[in-house]
This record gives C-alpha cells, structure tokens and sequence, in this order.
C-alpha cells in the first residue's frame, strides 16, 4: 500500500486499532518490558507511535520513523501530550534505512511484516541496524488465525483500500523467521481476536 494511503487513514488508526484493544495493549506492554533499560531503540513503521511510547519507558531515546508524516505527526502530538523528551522523530522507508550497520541497541517493526510483499529484505535491514548483543522485536498480527472479531475489523479496513499480503499463523511465522538464519527465534504469542506474535531475535555480541 502506498503511503498515501496511510495518510488517508491516519485520523482513523488508532479507532481501527481500539477494535482489537486488548491484544494491542497486550504487545506493547510485552514489547516495553523487552526494550533494554537505557536502549538506543529504533521504532519502524511506527504508525501513530504507540510502540515508540512504550519503548520509551525503559530506552535513553527511540527514534519513532514512519513513511507517512501524517501517521508521524499524530505519533508527534502523544508525545507532546505526555511532555517526553526522549522520542524523536523521521520518515524513514524500513527496506532501506539510511542508519550505519549496529546503530540500535533494540529494532521495532511492529504489525507491519504481513503488510509487506517482500517481508525477508525488510528483516533483514532491520537486523542490519540492529547493535550486536541487541534485539530485533517484531510484534505481528496472525490473520491465519483470527476469529470472527477480525472478519468485522478487515471489512472496515478493506472499505478504506486496505490489503495484506500474508496471513500468518504462529506456526508459518516461526517459520518465516527460522528460514532466514539470522538467530535463534523466540515466539510469544498474544491470544484474542487478532492474535499477535512477538517475534523476538538477540544478535550475538
């Protein structure tokens, strides 16, 4: 999907998001107890900002990047809100980041990876920029095995242009992630209407 399209629906994300609220507010509560105290922590496809702003209990800063700046600007106006100061921001395209190799002590791509046609070289530049010794967190809904809360959610998101490219089970997730070869994979998943899977990756020191 474009970015247009993100910007488009960016006044309308975090009402698509509060459908499925118990599992979201589940993974960025996980995905902030991960984040290493004191991280230099990189947040991609970061949408309205709500992993950054939970990332950014525990990190000495996160970067909060996006392709749309009106998804950025709404990230912008939380964390105004809630006065941090160790959140900053830019637009960022997470196949092809501008960062030195290691720059991130711990790497977000959060619910974005079943979105993607080519999800093994967004991986893959995201470990690139992940520190040795640091972690690569990469919470991500399974469609495959949502229930018929997610039959409602998709019909609104489909009504505004939206489509998946995979709909990843536990099991093909694992799998996904295994095939690549870059660390051992831990998995843990979040049950409820769309389940989500913490795909969680430590780069060797």
């Amino acid at each position: 999907m474009s970015r247009s399209f993100w910007d488009r629906v960016a006044g309308l994300y975090d009402l698509f998001e509060w459908s499925n609220r118990k599992v979201n507010t589940a993974a960025r509560t996980r995905v902030g107890e991960l984040v290493p105290s004191g991280a230099r922590v990189l947040d991609c496809a970061a949408g309205t900002g709500e992993f950054s702003l939970a990332a950014a209990k525990r990190a000495a800063s996160v970067l909060c990047t996006d392709q749309s700046e009106a998804m950025l600007a709404r990230a912008r106006k939380k964390v105004r809100t809630r006065g941090l100061s160790n959140v900053t921001f830019a637009r960022r395209d997470l196949t092809a980041l501008p960062d030195p190799d290691g720059s991130f002590d711990a790497v977000i791509a959060a619910n974005v990876l079943h979105l993607l046609p080519d999800p093994e070289t967004a991986v893959r530049e995201l470990w690139r920029v992940t520190a040795p010794g640091g972690l690569l967190i990469l919470p991500t809904y399974l469609q495959g095995r949502a229930g018929a809360a997610y039959g409602s959610m998709i019909k609104i998101y489909q009504g505004v242009g939206f489509h998946y490219e995979h709909a990843f089970t536990s099991e093909t997730y694992r799998e996904f992630l295994e095939r690549l070869g870059l660390a051992p994979v831990t998995l843990e998943i979040i049950s409820g209407g769309v389940p989500e899977g913490i795909g969680i990756l430590e780069k060797p020191a």
